[in-house]
């Protein structure tokens, strides 16, 4: 993919990031869309030692009209857009009713409609010519939602529904244009240290924790192979099928586990910053990880084996396995 253009959306960290840079080691044209000034000045940096061109373009994804604008200047600078990778997010950590409708709808138009835009504008352009990928940064939360992030997992099914109406048409339409997903599991991303919050404790992935390069490789193997979709990790394929198999289930241990799993030993601080309606990133690069290297791996043989669950003859067994996993677990609850 040398000297391709790709763009990358949430590209201040985490995710975006770590697949920015991944894209650049193999010699892209790397657009970088998000709000925070630091944030992105040091992805383009890391964008840049990796050996690709960085093109820093501050973007509130959740403006359609300003997404639309960046894909011209990206086109204009950097030239036809090749691969768009929609992975901004933005969350709440609360119970339902301690969110506030204006939280709700603000992280519903990073988190869903901000890869809307994003797939349109891409797709006004990649029309055209007949050729391009998209590649959705999704979650296993949006098959198997959890507590304390309605937001989020509803912003994540939404984005599910979406992309299978608009592959339906691209299907219909005979078009090359490449649509895939990538759902991940928890990884140590910044959104865990500048999520808005209202738990006692510190935010925290649901262990076991990986780290974002893991998601950068599993996001550079849909480029490549261009499947349907990506469950990425041992913890996404147990979520997915367990809940496919018995939901009831799932709902009662996540109901008894899924509060404390969510939070840290350490209490809240309340100083932490607070990307919801402003970047974090803004004076202050935090750079990739968040705050759990201790407990994040950087990937293993789960993510070589069952990132691509759909050309294995393993999927059955594996659902029989979460299911074995939640009835012991149930056990040990009830």
């Amino acid at each position: 993919m040398d000297r391709q253009v790709v763009v990358v959306t949430g590209a201040s960290g985490g995710v975006g990031r770590a697949s920015a840079v991944a894209f650049a080691a193999r010699g892209a044209k790397v657009a970088l869309i998000a709000r925070g000034a630091a944030g992105l000045a040091g992805a383009a940096a890391e964008v840049r030692e990796a050996g690709g061109e960085a093109l820093v373009v501050p973007t509130d994804i959740a403006d359609a009209d300003a997404v639309e604008a960046a894909a011209a200047r990206i086109e204009a600078e950097l030239g036809p857009i090749d691969v768009w990778v929609n992975a901004a997010m933005a969350t709440v950590f609360a119970p339902v009713l301690e969110i506030e409708p204006a939280e709700y709808r603000r992280a519903t138009e990073v988190t869903y409609l901000g890869a809307v835009w994003g797939t349109l504008a891409a797709l006004r352009r990649m029309r055209s010519r007949n050729r391009g990928h998209i590649i959705q940064v999704g979650s296993a939360l949006a098959y198997r939602s959890i507590p304390l992030q309605a937001p989020y997992c509803g912003a994540k099914h939404a984005l599910v529904g979406f992309t299978d109406s608009l592959r339906c048409e691209l299907i219909h339409d005979a078009s090359a244009i490449r649509l895939s997903m990538v759902h991940l599991c928890s990884f140590n991303t910044p959104q865990f240290r500048w999520g808005r919050s209202r738990m006692p404790k510190a935010p925290q992935p649901v262990p076991p924790i990986y780290q974002p390069e893991a998601a950068a490789r599993a996001v550079l193997k849909a480029l490549d192979e261009a499947p349907r979709e990506l469950w990425v990790g041992l913890p996404a394929v147990q979520a997915i099928l367990g809940n496919r198999v018995a939901p009831w289930l799932a709902d009662r241990v996540l109901a008894r586990q899924g509060y404390e799993g969510q939070q840290a030993a350490a209490p809240a601080d309340a100083d932490r910053p607070d990307n919801l309606f402003a970047p974090a990133d803004a004076d202050t690069d935090y750079g990739t990880h968040g705050q759990y290297d201790r407990q994040a791996s950087a990937g293993d043989w789960q993510f070589q084996v069952l990132a691509d669950w759909q050309w294995m003859g393993l999927a059955g067994i594996v659902a029989l396995v979460a299911l074995l996993i939640l009835m012991l677990i149930a056990g040990a609850v009830f």
